[in-house]
């Protein structure tokens, strides 16, 4: 079990997740790697849990690395609740650091990630808002984090509806 903690954001998680793309690099030579969720938004509050997304040409080559990934004290848990999608994480219980989601290159789960992202990093209301949100759910729900994800479920769809259409607008790119 996890407690909910939401911090201030750090100045090192974007040195974290260069870490962290280095090796994976080396793992998935073919891969494009993006840091996306709440830690990749300068100035916004988050879980201090790196959330990275890679896109590779197949899924073979990710289900063909199983041994490396461990090696890398990376836990496998396949698709995870989502299709085309391979879940791993790093750390347990409340040293959780980091969360990969794999996908196919251009999927609709790779777009959403990403307009997400850009879309809260040029919104600086809305990040307002969500940060607020996620510390105000955080001090509510201390060590439930299915309640915290639950509170802010309906705020995060909302403003994924609204990225969609920006992103697709703006065709936002960077990492």
């Amino acid at each position: 079990m996890r407690d909910v903690k939401v911090v201030p954001h750090q100045a090192d998680w974007k040195e974290k997740f260069l870490k962290e793309k280095r090796t994976l690099s080396k793992l998935l030579p073919d891969a494009a790697i993006h840091h996306i969720g709440s830690t990749s938004v300068p100035g916004l509050a988050a879980k201090p849990i790196i959330d990275i997304l890679i896109e590779v040409p197949e899924l073979r080559s990710v289900d063909e690395q199983g041994e490396a990934f461990s090696q890398l004290d990376f836990v496998g848990k396949g698709e995870n609740g989502i299709s085309n999608r391979r879940y791993f994480y790093k750390g347990e219980g409340n040293e959780r650091a980091v969360h990969l989601h794999i996908f196919p290159f251009g999927i609709d789960h790779v777009i959403r990630h990403l307009a997400f992202r850009d879309y809260v990093r040029e919104h600086d209301g809305e990040a307002r808002q969500y940060g607020e949100l996620k510390i105000s759910l955080a001090k509510k729900f201390p060590h439930d984090m299915e309640s915290y994800i639950q509170g802010k479920d309906q705020f995060v769809k909302d403003m994924e509806r609204k990225a969609l259409k920006w992103y697709e607008k703006h065709k936002g790119t960077g990492n």
